[in-house]
């Protein structure tokens, strides 16, 4: 079971980052990557709607025999996070409770900031989390549509996103938080330009190294780290424009993508009516 591979999932690319900050802490783990690109964006859908995709992609990574599964989105880690944990025969690992662990730990005024999008926001999944670790702690939540399509066009540290953090920052700012959590995975791509905008007084937090960090102390617990030494794989799929994937999703892996194979919906939809 140790030399089973990792399975991620995200609504599109931006759980890349995800993948590429675990590739950095577990450099000999092998990983199955599920981009469900045919269905994408998972913010705007429904609760029910979220969790049902996440019951179909977790239960066809554990039918083809993967050790872990990491839910790379936060709006599937805030809505189809406990049911997957309760379905599937191996651990489970969403991406909002390592960076509230991490966020909860590090300020010191304790007032936290969130951006996300719609979905994680309105669930309330972060400012649950962090307050379960420092029930004394504010947390101040905002919506922050425009970034997702802002880094998959490539904006990444112009004047639009500039005029887009000053929309929605300066409100939280206002609060004198001295945290931020980057409360979706596309951000990651932004951090340079939201630190430069924030300041060196706010600590801001990127869910997906957290992430990374928690499922390596996760393996060592169940004993499912992989040997060092010994040689790691990475496949992906995607449910929609491998073509498209392939090339966007470069940029969020910070290396080139040499093969991405399309899986059809029917399949993932085939595994999630077996639960």
């Amino acid at each position: 079971m140790k030399d089973a591979p990792i399975g991620i999932f995200d609504s599109g690319i931006g759980g890349l980052t995800v993948v590429r900050r675990i590739g950095e802490v577990l450099p000999n783990e092998s990983i199955v990557y599920i981009g469900d690109t045919a269905r994408i964006p998972y913010g705007s859908k429904s609760p029910q709607t979220v969790k049902n995709f996440s019951i179909e992609i977790g239960s066809y990574l554990a039918e083809i025999g993967v050790k872990a599964v990491v839910i790379a989105c936060n709006t599937a880690s805030s809505y189809g996070l406990s049911t997957l944990s309760a379905i599937l025969p191996v651990p489970v690992l969403g991406v909002v409770g390592p960076g509230a662990r991490v966020a909860a730990t590090a300020s010191k005024n304790g007032k936290i900031g969130v951006i996300g999008t719609r979905g994680t926001i309105c669930s309330e999944a972060y400012q649950s989390a962090i307050l379960a670790n420092r029930p004394e702690l504010r947390v101040y939540a905002a919506e922050a549509p425009l970034l997702v399509p802002f880094v998959e066009e490539g904006h990444l540290d112009d004047e639009f996103v500039k005029l887009a953090l000053k929309l929605y920052l300066d409100p939280i700012l206002e609060k004198g938080i001295d945290t931020l959590v980057l409360g979706c995975t596309h951000y990651p791509l932004l951090q340079p330009a939201i630190e430069k905008y924030v300041g060196d007084k706010v600590n801001v937090i990127d869910s997906a190294s957290a992430t990374a960090l928690a499922l390596k102390e996760l393996l060592k617990k169940t004993e499912l780290m992989k040997d060092s030494g010994t040689v790691s794989k990475k496949r992906f799929y995607c449910t929609d424009n491998p073509q498209g994937f392939r090339r966007e999703g470069s940029r969020f892996l910070g290396k080139e993508i040499e093969i991405v194979e399309l899986l059809p919906l029917e399949e993932l939809q085939r595994a999630g009516s077996k639960r």
